[in-house]
């Protein structure tokens, strides 16, 4: 068992996919098997051959020279397997593969003949002696037999490297596509990285120039919204590596965000939030709604004199989440020439992060009703922390 073993390892690693030890033990068991009863059965189909003779049956001796003659093939058909990585047509093409098989078949069915002439001599008691000169053998082809038993294992050896070599090929694609999907994730996760640094200096420039514009005016509430916004960067780095959060940590995080805007505008801005209890568990990405309200804010509130007014809504229509951010601000009809709010960072910002992490099942438009006042939505698919669900980054 251990010859067969030595005799499957040589050299497959460098000609075809490497067996494991314990599939190169399962095919040397089927070898020894398969042989042992082709053995079983010419030992009863001579048994049991009406035409043997006076007698019939068989000769003393015959049954153990039966099953030591195939031990040959038992130990050459491994061998043949290794030639088969070596010599198959689709490595070295049939003008090769064919003479070199000839070749060989020659070789190896003389020398199993030969083996069978001795074993025939040695264990069954006959008057007939067979020959021991391979010249007699070549010259008289003999070796026929061998020869079409030797193509028949070697047809065998070329359809296992085909189809090792074939499973080597689909694990190296199932591979190298999870390597790609690996490869994706990482730089998906580099771009969101990428657009979280953004996010956090142009908040956070944001934030001081409303709370510069206070000191002079009110100190006192200057820095309270100093105290504020330390609490919102501890915030906003403590989850610099979550992509997702409930909705309801969102608004949390929202609100500190609010209570620096109302020092500013004091009874001028109004909030008002409609989010059902069912969704507050819904997952979404990290500082999603901030950016909107910032340009409700800027786009909206900061260009009227009266009072500002911003609405954030949120409702689930099947397994879509829909979030809605408006404000009654002038919006892109008014004579003042109002800018649209989705050239600035914070929106661009928002739609490249959507994109990635959830790809063709989101979407995100901003539009200016012509009653006024800017309208953001957002469609994302509605899951929570304990659904198994999987973002593009993960894809």
């Amino acid at each position: 068992m251990h010859t067969l073993l030595n005799i499957f390892s040589l050299g497959d690693k460098h000609s075809s996919p490497v067996l494991s030890k314990r599939w190169r033990w399962i095919e040397a068991g089927v070898i020894i098997l398969f042989w042992f009863l082709v053995a079983l059965l010419s030992v009863a189909r001579e048994a049991l051959n009406p035409h043997a003779g006076p007698g019939g049956g068989l000769r003393e001796g015959e049954a153990l020279y039966i099953f030591l003659e195939f031990t040959p093939w038992m130990l050459v058909t491994p061998f043949l397997f290794w030639v088969t990585n070596r010599i198959s047509p689709d490595q070295i093409g049939w003008i090769r593969t064919l003479p070199l098989a000839i070749v060989l078949g020659v070789i190896i069915a003389t020398f199993v003949d030969l083996i069978d002439h001795i074993l025939w001599n040695t264990f069954v008691e006959s008057s007939f002696k067979r020959t021991l000169l391979i010249t007699d053998i070549l010259n008289n082809f003999h070796f026929l037999s061998e020869f079409f038993i030797y193509f028949a294992v070697l047809i065998g050896g070329f359809a296992r490297s085909y189809f090792l070599r074939s499973q080597s090929h689909q694990q190296e694609a199932v591979k190298l596509r999870m390597d790609t999907a690996e490869l994706q994730k990482h730089l998906a996760e580099a771009r969101l990285n990428a657009l979280r640094m953004q996010i956090n200096p142009h908040f956070l420039f944001n934030t001081l120039h409303v709370i510069s514009d206070q000191f002079e005016e009110d100190p006192r509430a200057a820095r309270r919204m100093i105290a504020r916004l330390s609490e919102i960067l501890r915030y906003s780095f403590d989850s610099a590596e979550t992509r997702e959060v409930p909705l309801s940590q969102e608004l949390h995080f929202l609100d500190g965000y609010l209570d620096i805007q109302r020092f500013r505008f004091e009874d001028r801005l109004q909030v008002d939030i409609d989010v059902p209890a069912e969704l507050q568990d819904a997952m979404v990405p990290t500082l999603i709604l901030q950016p909107l309200v910032e340009n409700a804010i800027k786009h909206g509130i900061s260009q009227i004199e009266g009072q500002g007014i911003i609405t954030i809504k949120a409702w689930k229509e099947g397994e879509e989440l829909h979030m809605r951010v408006s404000d009654n601000g002038p919006g892109a009809n008014a004579e003042n020439g109002q800018k649209h709010p989705s050239n600035g960072i914070g929106i661009r910002n928002t739609i490249e992060r959507l994109e990635t992490l959830y790809g063709t099942r989101q979407q995100f438009s901003i539009e200016s009703p012509p009653s006024g006042g800017f309208i953001a939505y957002i469609t994302l698919p509605f899951h929570t922390s304990t659904d198994y669900f999987l973002t593009s980054v993960e894809a």
